[in-house]
């Protein structure tokens, strides 16, 4: 319980500033569906579900639009580990463990990792520097907020 607890209070330390960067770039003119890709929600409940509560440990700067596809590449790969870490968590022996999975669920059945790579393929106008050096940031952050948690 306190291993998986730490993990989302780590990942929501980096989550809910990326994620506020993102908006504040305007991520949902470059991604309509915005709304349904954010997890915000989703971590804030699970972390309610275990006694605890989601926040903010790093400050993540203002995203230019090459920062939003690198930022939304790290956060969008992460679904794909999400799907291992699911099962997981899936042979916990705590109810209240299993369920709190709407953070590592949330997309499930849906192609969000597709269409964001159909988007980058298309934004050939970004610097590719500026995306790599966004998704490295973006890397570092959920590292700084792991350390802190």
């Amino acid at each position: 319980m306190a291993g998986y607890r730490r993990f989302l209070q780590a990942s929501a330390g980096a989550l809910l500033p990326l994620e506020a960067a993102l908006e504040q770039a305007g991520v949902s003119r470059m991604f309509p569906d915005w709304p349904e890709r954010s997890r915000r929600a989703a971590i804030a409940a699970d972390l309610g579900r275990l006694g605890s509560a989601a926040q903010s440990t790093v400050l993540v700067p203002p995203l230019t639009p090459g920062g939003v596809l690198g930022t939304m590449y790290v956060l969008e790969g992460s679904r794909l580990g999400a799907k291992y870490l699911l099962k997981q968590v899936a042979d916990a022996d705590d109810p209240r463990i299993n369920e709190a999975t709407s953070y590592l669920s949330h997309g499930a059945g849906k192609r969000l990792w597709q269409s964001f790579l159909s988007k980058l393929q298309c934004e050939a106008a970004c610097d590719e520097d500026e995306v790599i050096q966004a998704a490295r940031a973006a890397f570092a952050a959920f590292e700084q907020a792991a350390d802190r948690a």
